[in-house]
């Protein structure tokens, strides 16, 4: 296996496990595994359809799965850590590369901030997926009544599956990775190839790290147009669908969070202007010292 460490933006990073000298066969595969091999083949069935019920819920599905967050698509291609897998990373005698642009990150203590990237992708989001998990664990009975509608699959019930599937992959894919740096089997492994990807990206990292420390604005490092280039240089061609689908839920995010601190700062001057205008109104008349007597109180004119 090798890991992948890619800055999407100057705050996001995303992981990507790659499987590497994959010798499983099909009878060697888990039940899980088996499952969700099948259930992959009847989806690109599905997906070849050019019209009907099963064409609708595949453009549907390719719509839901854009909006699963790509931290947890890192995580599921981490493998889950089996007993078989222990052994043999603890009897290995190579450690899991973890590759990065060394441009992008900085200078320092790299291997250090490397480590400490994994271990926050890999733990950050534990909590969350053993809540949905729950939640998915809770609605799959009262789904299940929808089987008895004819023709039509139940769909919601198993769409918690899946998502159940999913979390779970997660949580398994973030607890290999936490072992992984317990046991100190990473190896961080600077790649000129994601150098030279990322050249322009490392310049706008730079300017990011010499703003003021009250200016920190998110900048977007990757673009839709480099994502092929990415998994053709990796060589990895499932990368990139994975990357577009990062990059795309990024640009969302900032543009959403440019949107609201663009109505914050209107709304700021909206109140400066009205707490200015209030500021500058006077009384209609006000009292000199010859109209007030010694004793503070109006003269009789």
């Amino acid at each position: 296996m090798r890991l992948y460490l890619l800055p999407l933006s100057t705050r996001r990073t995303f992981l990507y496990a790659q499987r590497l000298h994959i010798t499983t066969t099909r009878t060697d595969a888990s039940y899980i595994d088996r499952g969700a091999a099948w259930a992959a083949r009847k989806w690109s069935q599905w997906e070849k359809q050019e019209s009907g019920w099963q064409k609708k819920v595949v453009e549907y599905g390719n719509h839901a799965f854009r909006r699963i967050p790509y931290e947890e698509w890192g995580l599921k291609s981490v493998p889950a850590l089996s007993s078989r897998r222990r052994k043999e990373e603890i009897e290995g005698a190579e450690q899991v590369e973890v590759v990065f642009p060394r441009g992008v990150l900085g200078s320092g203590e790299q291997d250090e901030r490397v480590i400490d990237t994994v271990r926050r992708l890999g733990v950050e989001r534990e909590g969350l997926h053993r809540r949905r998990l729950m939640w998915c664990f809770v609605g799959m009975p009262i789904t299940a009544p929808f089987a008895l509608v004819p023709v039509i699959p139940n769909l919601p019930f198993f769409y918690l599956v899946y998502r159940a599937w999913s979390h779970w992959r997660a949580i398994s894919g973030g607890k290999h990775i936490q072992w992984l740096v317990e046991k100190k089997l990473l190896k961080p492994t600077p790649s000129p190839i994601l150098d030279a990807l990322y050249s322009q990206a490392a310049v706008k990292a730079k300017l990011q790290r010499q703003q003021p420390s009250g200016v920190d604005k998110e900048t977007l490092l990757l673009t839709q147009e480099q994502v092929r280039t990415f998994s053709e240089s990796l060589d990895v061609p499932a990368l990139e669908i994975e990357l577009e689908r990062a990059i795309w839920q990024v640009e969302q995010a900032i543009q959403k969070s440019d949107g609201a601190g663009a109505e914050a700062e209107a709304e700021a001057a909206k109140d400066g202007i009205e707490a200015q205008k209030s500021g500058k109104q006077e009384p209609k008349h006000k009292m000199t010292e010859k109209e007030m007597g010694s004793d503070g109180k109006e003269k009789k004119l």
